[in-house]
């Protein structure tokens, strides 16, 4: 509920109570206990909702509140109840008096809290004065008239207005502070005088609701916190108002004992008249020293400000204006309170200021010379550094806005100290600005002047600057010739003629800029002109001309020159760095892109076509990983070049990143042209390529496009793409021209990667087993383990139709790890299910990136571990590729894995660049040969000796050969004669489901299922 009406209803219903509590007196002490509590829930509330920065105040005005409420109930509870407990209602009355006393120490607190960053000596004392002031009055006509001091009641009737004052006085102190007073203080005091009123009239409980209404509302209002916050504003010098009312407090005493002598003649109260006359005199002469206080102190300002005022007149530089301000301020801070000054002058800068500090210094010229009070951690970083020792710092802007030139801030004047001896010292600070500004525009003036007026000045810049200045007459000769010609020419220019001294070839443009210019013509930019320098070489002259001739002092045209041969051959090499490739000097991609946009414009003008070739090198990761970078480096360089030799003078060999290249063919009729540079391409790479290490011969693939199939360049970009992409899954080394269908393929390979994600996380994958048999007693020793697709509308969708996008997705990472921990669970199956020794072990195909993958190792070891599958019954097969590789952190995992007791198998042996002299290096158990071996083992000599030729040597090195793809009764014979102990294929069996396996195992055929 919004506060305005939690209050507005708080208050409906405490007014009720109010009156049906005159309406019903009987009803006093029930009700004085509902508005009591009333109060302070409300005070609980208003202190949750509005946080305070200080609760205690309002948790001792709840308190207060709450015993006042008991207190009042004890005291006037029915007679029934006092006949029984006869000490109930002097229970109620200390209760009472404890309430004023809290509510006594709320108010000081809240007083304290206000007055906590200034001291307000004077506004204690005119608080305490109108306090003794009301109290004179009360005693005397109301509370004295009744005080005999013969019973307990007068007294408890003398102690409540007593107490009422103490609380008033406080009420007073508060609204007397400098700063305007909330609402919830003009609510606590009224509640407070409404409270005194009831009990001078002996109507305490009318009064006593009114307080706790008053009190709930206070704390249901808004600004309820700013009573516990500090007050910012600086003391006020005494105003008329409230010299009148401190006049009139002092009167009280002289008053009352005129009425009390002239009216009814007694003088039976004149002692405690007397002693509280004296009482204001004291605080009325205390007050009086206080002003003349601050009359010396401002005394002291005015005179602490002549005084830099005359210091500033008499300062030369910024420096002495500095030490002047700390003088100043040092004599205008009181002497116990430390400070510190920075003084920032605004400074021109050939950079653009941040919009910070662009936003502070419009809001610092629009404001003035004003100075505010702020954060220190809200100042400049250089400033604050320098006062961070101060929570608040006092900043003032130095604004001159009837300044003649520049800007009109001059710069900003900054003085720390406690917050509140800057409150003291706001007005001053301005005052000192106002004159630091006069000095530094003087200063600067004064500068300026002598600037301008030094001859001298100008006479060392010329002589001394490298820039060629020289004054040419009508006849186009020099007529001076600064000092700096003679280091450009290698001689004094002065009597010859302009043109004489600028090469041959760019006197004519020369004339024509010095015509247009003594016609009136600006230059609009700096022209560059070849010339001989000192050393008779050429030199490149950066030239700018004036046209001076009406000036007396000049009478001329003013030449200026700059030697800016290094500069523009600079300039050259970077705008070369920035459309060339850094390795091999052809066009980079954004040269070809901006090349290719020139020519679809020309060819869209004359008809002509453009051909776009995208060239990638195949198998450029394996050089690089097995020869080296340098190799591989020196191998783009060869291709680089090679290309560009393949291509005409019209064409743009670029590339494009890596082992990426691009030609661009432009200025021909046929499409067929294109496909002729692929072929000189491939042509150049016929040839061998010497390296460090040995001849390479280099491959690639070429993806071609033209304008028939588009006319847009981003568009050929992509049909060349996609053309590449072809070309590399069609086998390499070749090329292929772009075709509307390639489009369909590409999107139908990109919704394969999406299916295939869909199922990685569905979990849409099977395993088969082929078996691994020993050939010459035909039973299986082992299985290997095939993963397989289950795909819902293509059925069952075999490795190599999607293991290149796992490999090239990522992928192939979750899927590895589900086929290791699937076979090895259905390994522990069939060894629960088999006899004891009969258990073949399990074979897994393992991706380079698997091992790749931090914590592969413990990967396995936690898939062993979960399925009780020892580690001699797993065998790992990596790929041939991987021999090669100098990925030692790979080479340690395959050790470790080794050392559990794991083997490991290399797939597809001879396929690769590898060679058995790599397999005593690695941690090998197993070489599996691969079928395109054993398939031509019958009908070639040729593999059938390179078959023999990798057993005899595997086993030599105690290695165990499986032979991969026997289909034929004719091939298991040739390897069992050479020695080939193991092998596989579907002359065993194809690959089975776990349920076929054991199946399988126990039917004792050796042929294909």
């Amino acid at each position: 509920m919004p506060s305005r009406w939690s209050a507005a209803l708080f208050g409906v219903w405490m007014a009720v109570l109010v009156v049906v509590l005159v309406l019903e007196p009987g009803l006093q002490s029930p009700l004085r206990l509902l508005a009591g509590a009333s109060a302070v829930a409300a005070v609980v509330a208003g202190m949750r909702g509005r946080q305070p920065d200080d609760t205690r105040p309002w948790w001792l005005l709840a308190a207060a509140v709450g015993l006042s409420a008991a207190g009042g109930a004890a005291s006037t509870a029915p007679a029934f109840l006092t006949d029984r407990l006869v000490w109930l209602e002097p229970a109620g009355t200390v209760l009472l008096l404890v309430a004023y006393l809290l509510l006594a120490v709320a108010l000081g607190l809240f007083v304290r809290r206000r007055t906590e960053s200034a001291r307000d000596r004077a506004g204690l004392l005119d608080a305490l004065t109108v306090t003794a002031g009301v109290a004179l009055l009360i005693w005397t006509f109301v509370v004295g008239p009744r005080f005999d001091g013969s019973t307990a009641d007068t007294w408890a009737d003398l102690a409540m207005p007593l107490a009422d004052l103490l609380c008033l006085g406080f009420l007073i102190r508060l609204a007397t502070m400098p700063g305007r007073l909330v609402a919830p203080g003009h609510c606590l005091g009224a509640g407070v005088f409404a409270m005194l009123v009831a009990d001078v009239a002996r109507h305490p409980a009318v009064g006593h609701v009114a307080f706790y209404m008053a009190a709930g509302l206070a704390a249901l209002i808004p600004s309820m916190a700013e009573l516990t916050r500090p007050g910012e504003k600086p003391p006020v010098e005494t105003s008329r108002g409230r010299l009148a009312l401190l006049a009139l407090a002092a009167l009280v005493a002289p008053t009352v004992l005129l009425v009390k002598m002239y009216r009814d003649s007694q003088v039976a109260g004149l002692t405690v008249v007397a002693a509280l006359s004296m009482l204001m005199l004291l605080l009325v002469l205390a007050r009086m020293a206080g002003i003349m206080t601050s009359h010396g102190q401002v005394m002291a300002r005015e005179r602490g400000l002549r005084e830099a005022s005359a210091a500033l007149v008499s300062a030369a530089d910024t420096e002495s204006v500095g030490l002047a301000v700390r003088t100043a301020v040092a004599q205008l801070i009181p002497g116990d309170a430390p400070h510190g000054v920075v003084l920032a002058v605004t400074i021109v800068q050939a950079e653009p200021q941040s919009p910070e500090a662009a936003a502070q210094a419009a809001v610092d010229r629009a404001t003035g010379t004003a100075a505010r009070l702020v954060s220190t951690r809200d100042v400049d970083w250089a400033v604050a550094v320098r006062l961070s020792q101060f929570n608040k710092t006092l900043r003032c802007p130095m604004v001159l806005k009837d300044r003649p030139t520049g800007d009109p801030l001059l710069g900003v004047l900054h003085v720390g100290a406690p917050t509140w001896a800057l409150l003291e010292l706001q007005r001053s600070v301005e005052v000192l600005a106002g004159q630091v500004a006069l000095a530094l525009e003087r200063i600067a003036l004064s500068q300026e002047v002598a600037r301008r007026n030094s001859e001298t000045y100008f006479r060392t810049l010329i002589q001394n600057t490298a820039d060629v200045i020289m004054i040419i007459d009508e006849r186009d000769r020099i007529r001076y010739a600064s000092p700096s010609a003679v280091g450009v020419f290698g001689g004094d220019p002065t009597g010859a003629l302009l043109p004489e001294v600028i090469h041959p070839g760019e006197r004519d443009r020369l004339s024509e800029v010095l015509t247009a210019v003594r016609g009136g013509d600006q230059l609009q930019q700096q022209l560059d002109f070849r010339a001989r320098g000192n050393r008779r070489t050429e030199v490149l002259l950066e030239l700018h001309c004036r046209d001076l001739r009406a000036e007396p002092t000049v009478a001329g045209l003013v030449v200026t020159m700059r030697d800016v041969t290094e500069q523009r051959q600079l300039e050259r090499e970077l705008t070369h760095q920035a459309f060339h490739d850094a390795m091999t000097g052809l066009a980079n991609r954004v040269l070809f892109n901006d090349r290719l946009k020139h020519a679809l414009a020309r060819g869209a003008r004359d008809g002509s076509v453009v051909g776009v070739l995208f060239i990638d090198l195949d198998d450029f990761k394996i050089v690089n990983d097995t020869l080296g970078h340098a190799v591989g480096d020196q191998l783009l360089i060869a291709v680089a070049h090679r290309i560009a030799g393949a291509l005409r003078a019209d064409d743009t060999a670029a590339r494009l990143g890596g082992d990426e290249f691009a030609a661009l063919v432009e200025n021909v009729n046929d499409p067929g042209a294109v496909e002729e540079t692929a072929n000189r391409i491939f042509e150049a790479f016929a040839q061998p390529v010497e390296t460090d290490a040995k001849p390479l011969y280099p491959a690639a693939s070429i993806g071609i496009t033209t304008t028939p199939e588009a006319d847009d360049a981003d568009e050929l970009l992509r049909q060349a793409d996609l053309a590449l992409y072809v070309a590399k899954g069609a086998g390499k080394n070749q090329w292929r021209r772009y075709q509307a269908h390639l489009h369909a393929e590409m999107v139908e390979r990109l919704e394969l990667r999406s299916a295939l994600d869909h199922a990685v996380n569905e979990g849409h994958f099977l395993l088969h087993y082929q078996p691994i048999v020993d050939l010459a007693a035909g039973t299986a020793v082992g299985f290997e383990a095939l993963v397989r697709w289950h795909h819902p509308r293509r059925g069952i969708v075999t490795p190599d139709q999607f293991i290149e996008v796992a490999e090239e997705s990522g992928l192939i990472l979750p899927m590895g790890r589900w086929v290791l921990e699937e076979a090895l669970r259905t390994a522990a199956e069939w060894r629960r299910i088999l006899p004891a020794g009969q258990a073949p072990y399990m074979s897994v195909n393992v991706s380079v990136r698997q091992f790749r993958e931090s914590g592969f190792v413990d990967q396995v070891r936690a898939a062993l571990t979960s399925t009780g599958v020892p580690a001699n019954s797993l065998m790992l097969e990596i790929t041939e590729t991987l021999l090669v590789k100098d990925d030692e952190q790979i080479w340690a995992d395959l050790g470790i894995l080794r050392d559990m007791g794991i083997r490991i198998a290399i797939d597809d042996f001879g396929t690769g660049y590898s060679s058995l002299g790599y397999l005593r290096q690695r941690p090998i158990d197993v070489v599996k040969i691969d079928k395109m071996f054993i398939d031509d083992m019958v009908t070639s000599q040729q593999p059938m000796a390179l078959v023999s030729g990798i057993v005899n040597l595997a086993q030599s090195q105690g290695l165990v050969v499986v032979a991969e793809g026997i289909e034929q009764p004719a091939h298991r014979d040739l390897l069992v004669k050479m020695g080939c102990p193991l092998g596989q294929g579907y002359l065993f069996s194809s690959p089975l489901g776990p349920t076929e396996v054991l199946a399988w195992l126990r039917n004792t055929q050796s042929v294909a299922v």
